[in-house]
């Protein structure tokens, strides 16, 4: 037994020594391998990325390689170098790393799965025709869910009070709950106020799941939440009776014709309830906070919404008037410029070398990982958005309304100056259906209600830096709000 015990110490010596022995050739992007063996920067990187990013920007540049956890990754900050890695599917795969996160996260394996059936299934359920019938049918869920919110008022003139997060959070999950999974309110089974509460328990513990930090507890209780939120899901989608969307019916489909059994499906329905939920109530929580806390962009919006009669929003959902909201439009995407930080990642197949757009050329080795991080450049870059840390609802707007989109940095017109849906093949096929859903909400809740901060001085939440890489930032705390009906509906 004792010699077991120290031939396996033998073992991880020499892992350690040939992992710490890399060293980078001329070719290469700078090296940085941090001062702990193995684990390297991972510490540092999972507690706050933006900051140690940042730092390593500073350092050495726009192109870096980091050590974490045992594994290299070659970190780009180059905007216009970006296409350089989003356009090459030969040499970069984005498939692995996804699969090492689905199994982490969501104990998700689809051996035969194919990922380009999948997204043409649901681009042909997320454009055009059927995109509409998703839309009105949110619509209607969310007045329903409007209205349940102000019941608990007495009268016209009594308060509620509650979390902004929870709030925004809690109404567009359940209703994109009820628009594409199905369910109904107050069915014990299927109410999406239950998914709600078991799915909220599951997001807390996302992030360390993804990197396998779960203390002991925390793993127990992601398995127990996982598994209640895999049992009701279990109806989702099988058949109209379900009351399911059609895409999440042809999603069923698709796994049943390439063999998925009935445990994996629900586990896939997990994954898609994340990736169609997770981020739409924290972008409106982001934007209705902004909002509260610059009255003059919340007067700029009001007026804006003014203009739409509640006749044309209940026969023509806001996602077919674009052109008429360029003001809210801004101001969206000037929340997701601020609150959107997803990583983009991909993995070195096979050698490659990366020409950066001011002609510097670097070699990527196999096995390695390529992260692109745009919510440091160019969302936050400075050079391309003056004062980046501060909210202007007008960034995106001309001085006569129309919309901006020249923005430079070293002279060059950028074609990536906001990236919060990602870019090219893997882009956000959701896109269009979000961006309706946070407009039509954030119409709703103005238009019906009387909404304002407890404390008129209260300033916007820090974030989560843990949450850096997901998606949607989330705050540390809350944004306390008051509201009740408007004397108008």
């Amino acid at each position: 037994m004792i010699w077991t015990i120290l031939l396996l110490v033998q073992g991880m010596l020499l892992l350690f020594v040939l992992v710490s022995k890399r060293s980078r050739s001329e070719k290469e992007p700078p090296l940085d391998k941090g001062v702990i063996p193995w684990l390297g920067h991972a510490l540092e990187f999972g507690r706050d990325a933006a900051k140690f990013l940042n730092r390593m920007k500073v350092k050495h540049g726009d192109i870096f390689t980091v050590r974490v956890a045992g594994r290299y990754v070659t970190v780009l900050l180059d905007p216009s170098s970006y296409d350089a890695v989003i356009e090459d599917s030969v040499s970069l795969d984005f498939t692995r790393y996804a699969q090492v996160l689905m199994d982490r996260i969501f104990s998700l394996r689809i051996p035969h799965h194919n990922p380009a059936v999948e997204k043409a299934l649901t681009k042909q359920h997320f454009e055009g025709g059927s995109l509409s019938c998703l839309s009105s049918t949110m619509h209607r869920h969310l007045q329903s869910l409007l209205l349940q919110a102000q019941r608990p008022c007495h009268n016209q003139t009594d308060w509620n009070t509650d979390g902004l997060f929870s709030f925004c959070y809690s109404l567009l999950f359940r209703a994109g709950y009820l628009t594409l999974f199905g369910g109904e309110l107050n069915n014990n089974r299927t109410d999406p106020t239950n998914v709600y509460e078991e799915y909220r328990k599951f997001d807390n513990l996302l992030t360390k799941m993804a990197r396998t930090t779960l203390k002991p507890e925390e793993k127990r209780t992601a398995q127990s939440v996982r598994g209640r939120l895999w049992e009701l899901l279990a109806p989702a989608g099988l058949g109209e009776g379900s009351g399911s969307s059609p895409w999440l019916r042809d999603y069923r489909h698709l796994l049943q014709e390439e063999g998925v059994d009935e445990e994996t499906q629900r586990k896939a329905l997990l994954l898609q309830l994340w990736a169609t939920q997770g981020n739409v109530g924290p972008a409106a929580f982001w934007l209705l906070g902004f909002l509260l806390t610059n009255p003059e962009a919340m007067r700029a919006v009001r007026r804006e919404f003014s203009s739409i009669s509640e006749q044309d929003s209940a026969q023509c959902p806001l996602l077919d008037r674009l052109q008429h909201t360029p003001v809210f439009d801004s101001a969206l995407e000037e929340t997701l410029r601020l609150s959107a930080a997803p990583f983009i990642t991909r993995e070195v197949v096979q050698e490659k070398t990366l020409q950066m757009a001011n002609g510097h050329k670097y070699q990527l080795r196999r096995g390695d990982r390529v992260c692109l991080f745009p919510f440091i450049s160019p969302q936050m870059d400075p050079e391309i958005h003056q004062e980046p840390q501060r909210f202007k609802y007008e960034r995106f707007l001309n001085q006569d309304g129309s919309v901006k989109n020249d923005f430079f940095k070293g002279g060059r017109r950028l074609k990536y100056y906001t990236m919060p849906w990602g870019a090219g093949t893997n882009g956000c096929v959701g896109k269009r259906f979000a961006i309706s859903s946070i407009r039509q909400f954030v119409y709703l809740v103005l238009s019906h209600l009387e909404l304002e901060l407890c404390d008129s001085e209260a300033q916007m939440p820090e974030v989560n830096t843990s949450r850096f890489g997901f998606g949607m930032l989330q705050p540390e705390g809350d944004l306390a709000i008051r509201y009740k009906p408007r004397h108008s509906h």
